[in-house]
């Protein structure tokens, strides 16, 4: 009998053949199409204006969290509410497709049955991670191969914080889902080998970070192999999505405590 883990980790038993095979593979380049793939097309453009422009890549920011509205204070929270909330709409089509098939969110793992086993297990990879990231971005920034990083650029009003919690969430929710639990399933169903299926979400998930420099596509590609075999080990997402949050919530709201207060956080 197959474990939870394993049973994500190969898909949905037998692979598809025939027309189902071909369904399931336009459905997964339209899902990729409307998310981190055209991300990760975004990002490889932006990577190479940054390489074309003049001076070095350190020299040049990433902002990630920025003011859509300057000067405008309630239209910014607006759109920010508004960028967050469609940025999730590819993951309700997940949710949808997977319902239609007869298995739900729960087939990856994304639902309310383990929470405080999810939490700690998220929580420990958090912390497991998030200092050896920032060690590499420091090296990686401080010869030259990476941009410096904004996390976050909003103006100080009451809805800042929030709001940099918010897009952590989202951030974690939309790239666990998609790039680990639904891709993993439908690459298993679509006859790709363990180690191919891992070597598509560990890429996918550097490609859309490219835009931060060589540093960001490694550093996140790593962690892509990483939260694939944790999630080949739990057979849940849930987790991935704790540790996720937990990161880009210190990353943001960090920064923004820190900024100018620290001598060894990189600043523009």
């Amino acid at each position: 009998m197959r474990t939870d883990g394993e049973r994500a980790a190969g898909g949905a038993g037998i692979p598809a053949t025939g027309d189902m095979h071909r369904t399931l593979r336009s459905e997964t380049l339209i899902v990729l199409a409307l998310s981190l793939g055209a991300s990760a097309v975004h990002s490889l453009i932006s990577f190479v204006g940054s390489l074309t422009k003049p001076g070095g890549l350190k020299e040049q920011t990433a902002t990630l969290n920025g003011s859509i509205a300057p000067g405008r204070p309630w239209l910014d929270l607006s759109l920010q509410l508004f960028y967050i909330a469609t940025a999730l709409v590819p993951v309700v089509l997940v949710a949808h497709l997977l319902l239609r098939e007869g298995a739900g969110m729960r087939a990856i793992g994304f639902d309310r049955r383990a929470p405080w086993p999810d939490l700690g297990r998220g929580a420990l990879v958090a912390a497991a991670i998030g200092s050896t990231g920032l060690a590499f971005y420091l090296v990686a920034r401080g010869i030259g191969v990476n941009l410096t990083v904004v996390p976050e650029a909003l103006p100080g009003e009451w809805w800042k914080y929030p709001v940099l919690i918010l897009s952590a969430i989202q951030n974690s929710v939309v790239e666990e889902v998609i790039v680990v639990g639904y891709l993993l399933r439908r690459l298993g169903q679509l006859g790709w080998s363990p180690m191919a299926a891992l070597a598509a979400s560990s890429v996918l998930r550097g490609s859309y970070h490219l835009y931060q420099g060589i540093g960001g596509f490694i550093g996140n590609m790593a962690m892509g192999v990483v939260f694939v075999l944790l999630y080949r080990r739990w057979g849940r997402v849930g987790p991935l999505v704790v540790a996720h949050a937990l990161l880009d919530i210190v990353a943001f709201v960090g920064y923004g405590l820190l900024k100018g207060k620290v001598g060894w956080l990189p600043e523009p």
